[in-house]
């Protein structure tokens, strides 16, 4: 019975956020902030971004309009997942070191 009137309530509210332009926006945001830490990747890291990701300084304009065009709970899923893309590079390069190849 409360569910559905939750659902009823909720029917007609639109989420613009995640309309194409809106995810559009994000993504473009997400990519620019991204390349400006491959860019800037021999730079100190000295701000902290969610889930423990930490960048440059030099690129905290376009976190800021990254952490603006995206919900939060997709950037901390798209922080996780940098982090975890680069943990994992990060181990195949070491291994590829020991190895001697």
């Amino acid at each position: 019975m409360m569910l559905e009137a939750y659902a009823a309530g909720k029917r007609d509210e639109i989420h613009t956020d995640v309309l194409l332009k809106a995810r559009q926006a994000c993504y473009k945001a997400r990519d620019a902030f991204y390349s400006c830490l491959e860019m800037q990747s021999d730079k100190k890291p000295t701000e902290i971004g969610s889930v423990g990701l930490l960048y440059p300084t030099e690129c905290k304009r376009s976190r800021d309009e990254y952490v603006m065009n995206c919900r939060a709970s997709w950037v901390k899923h798209f922080d996780r997942q940098y982090c975890k893309t680069k943990r994992t590079q990060r181990l195949l390069d070491d291994r590829e070191t020991r190895r001697g190849v």
